[in-house]
């Protein structure tokens, strides 16, 4: 990943979110993880026996951590974070992997249980890669911005699980050509110390 890029990222999805930092009262850092589900297909493997497996766009399970904040009125919050999401297909001999590195700024209304909202978000260093007989599957996709829409309900304090949508498209590079659209669903699961 080039650091200078992944520098410029950051700083605007900081002034994305800024206003509502600006109102903070509480900012701790956080941790994420979740399943993604859906999209265009972007990879399928024959496997010997005749059947097939795919990865989708949208496809993968994902970590990450960040920082949250909380106005003094405690009814909007904030999150900026940087994860990473993968996906593969495994065999005896070869395999193929789908990995990028999210980056979201998202700003939430808060009522005492439940959240609602949405931002941004910046899929980094997109890439498929493929080992041993599947070794030549290799594509680098372009930096994909996108949008999220997401509303979780708080479990205990600051632990909560919560169900997003990802509007995303990718675009090949290098040679290749062609999109594969990320829109789908997903479960996340967050907590703030």
């Amino acid at each position: 990943m080039n650091i200078s890029r992944l520098c410029r990222v950051v700083a605007l999805a900081s002034v994305a979110v800024a206003p509502a930092a600006s109102l903070a009262q509480d900012i701790q850092p956080m941790v994420k993880a979740g399943i993604d589900f859906g999209g265009d297909t972007v990879v399928t493997v024959l496997f010997t026996n005749g059947s097939t497996q795919s990865i989708k766009a949208n496809d993968g399970a994902y970590i990450g951590g960040g920082v949250s904040y909380l106005s003094d009125d405690k009814t909007l919050q904030g999150e900026l974070t940087l994860a990473y999401k993968t996906d593969s297909i495994d065999a005896s001999n070869g395999s193929v992997e789908f990995t990028r590195y999210p980056l979201e700024a998202l700003l939430f209304y808060r009522e005492q249980a439940f959240r609602l909202g949405g931002g941004f978000t910046y899929h980094l260093s997109p890439r498929i890669k493929g080992s041993g007989i599947v070794g030549n599957a290799n594509v680098d996709l372009k930096d994909a911005p996108g949008a999220i829409l997401q509303a979780d309900y708080r479990v205990w304090r600051e632990l909560a699980v919560g169900l997003r949508y990802t509007i995303l498209e990718y675009k090949a590079t290098n040679g290749f050509t062609g999109t594969a659209k990320s829109n789908g669903f997903g479960i996340t699961f967050r907590a703030s110390f």
